[in-house]
């Protein structure tokens, strides 16, 4: 498999530290809130990279960080007059919630911040040690100037870092660019004692410190937004590099941003949009199609058009998990035909050109087209009573695929009895030849949420996903 590495730019062969396992670090949600949108993006590709990995046989151990403590924790905390534990607490729940319903399984680990002061502590006492630290008043600082690598992964010079150019600014720090490790303790705050007084951790240092605790000081990939690549990532390498004398991660991945038509989700804009609120008009299982359905370093465009597109191309593939359980009740077990042994050639050879898409930098865009082109041939190919044989060589694939990528979760064969009366009062109906009952009766069971297909083999009712 080869991957894009967002520090060398360009791809490589995925060559794990240790032969067989995979550490991956993805980073988590500030949980103050329900998670949006763009962060739906990189917490379900990021799935199907762990997902993947394993299928190929790889043992992975998947660390995604919930950041339980920093400024946007303390502000929402005091605005709602909880403490920022209480706030944690019920942000990780709903994220829990949230996530499952997007088929986004639970990581190996989800460290909180909290739980690993005495690392970031440790960590940041080994930058202070080797000169890479300095304290200004209670605060801890990274000196960017002191470490020559500053702005490998991102291209940023420190140069080119004007003061306020999304970094914190302080006229007591050395450089704009310098970013704080340690934050002395402000009125109401809370705060953990250390040797530079009472405070909290920097964001930046809370990841370093968690991924190495789980990971060890050089792990296999890290990733996450492209948004995330400077300051959170540069610093990330810095002050873990800085403080081991070791490199951090050996490949950077990271999606490209979602864009609210076409412009940039904002709240400003009015555009901004939780998972919860998307929700309300679409089932999870139609988000996750949408973000699987492109590659996921292209930016990509959240509109209504295209959610459509992704529900409909997920009813196709019902269509067609369902068309396959309709046949495999008539299938026959006579040697398959010469038609037959080719279709079975091709289903065959589905799942080999999946893992060719999937093994180039993670393609789920080009792999749903060979998912699709095997749709193509069920429903074209796939007629009348055929042999069981090329039935389940269809279906094998198709559910090791939709497996993988998470998707189909809903069982659709089995009908209510209310629905299989009515199924079977049209079926006498159109044998009675009474049109006008067997479209009647079709209008009630399509109004019931069920679609009806008359085929060679009989009548087919599917719920309508």
């Amino acid at each position: 498999m080869k991957v894009y590495n967002s520090m060398t730019r360009r791809k490589e062969e995925l060559v794990p530290l240790k032969e067989g396992k995979i550490g991956i670090y993805a980073c988590g949600p500030t949980v103050y809130d329900y998670f949006h949108i763009g962060n739906a993006r990189m917490f379900i590709m990021f799935d199907m990279l762990r997902r993947y990995l394993e299928y190929r046989g790889y043992e992975v151990t998947y660390v995604q960080n919930f950041t339980d403590i920093d400024d946007k924790m303390i502000a929402r905390a005091s605005l709602e007059g909880v403490t920022v534990k209480e706030l944690s607490e019920r942000f990780i729940r709903e994220y829990y919630q949230d996530a499952e319903a997007l088929g986004i399984r639970q990581a190996s680990v989800h460290p909180r911040a909290t739980d690993h002061i005495p690392q970031i502590i440790d960590l940041i006492k080994s930058l202070e040690e080797k000169g890479l630290a300095y304290v200004l008043d209670g605060d801890v600082y990274f000196d960017t100037a002191a470490w020559p690598e500053y702005g490998k992964l991102s291209g940023q010079s420190l140069d080119d870092l004007d003061a306020g150019s999304r970094v914190d600014v302080d006229e007591e720090k050395r450089s704009p660019a310098d970013f704080a490790l340690w934050k002395k303790q402000k009125p109401g705050e809370p705060a953990w004692d250390s040797p530079w007084g009472m405070g909290r951790p920097g964001w930046h240092i809370e990841c370093s410190a968690m991924s190495m605790a789980y990971l060890g000081e050089t792990f296999d990939i890290h990733c996450g937004g492209m948004d995330l690549m400077f300051p959170h990532h540069e610093n990330e390498i810095a002050q873990s590099e800085g403080g081991t004398g070791k490199p951090f991660a050996r490949y950077w991945m990271h999606n490209g941003f979602l864009n609210i038509d076409n412009r940039k989700m904002s709240k400003s804009l009015g555009n901004f949009f939780t998972i919860r609120d998307i929700l309300k008009e679409y089932d999870a299982e139609d988000i996750r199609m949408f973000m699987l359905s492109a590659h996921y370093r292209s930016p990509l465009n959240f509109s209504r058009e295209m959610m459509d597109q992704a529900r409909a191309s997920l009813l196709r593939l019902y269509a067609a998990r369902d068309k396959l359980s309709f046949l495999l009740q008539h299938a026959h077990d006579n040697a398959p035909s010469e038609q037959e042994k080719a279709f079975i050639e091709k289903a065959e050879g589905t799942v080999p050109s999946w893992c060719e898409a999937m093994d180039d930098d993670l393609n789920t865009a080009e792999a749903m087209g060979v998912l699709f082109d095997l749709v193509y041939d069920i429903n074209t190919e796939l007629q009348g009573s055929v042999a069981r044989e090329a039935v389940l060589a269809a279906r094998q694939a198709m559910d090791t695929i939709t497996g993988v990528f998470g998707l189909l979760t809903k069982k659709t064969g089995e009908l209510p009895e209310d629905v299989q009366a009515l199924a079977q009062e049209r079926e006498q109906a159109r044998k009675d030849r009474d049109w006008a009952r067997s479209d009647a009766l079709r209008d009630k069971l399509t109004a019931m949420g069920y679609t009806v297909e008359d085929t060679k083999l009989g009548q087919k009712v599917v719920k309508t996903v």
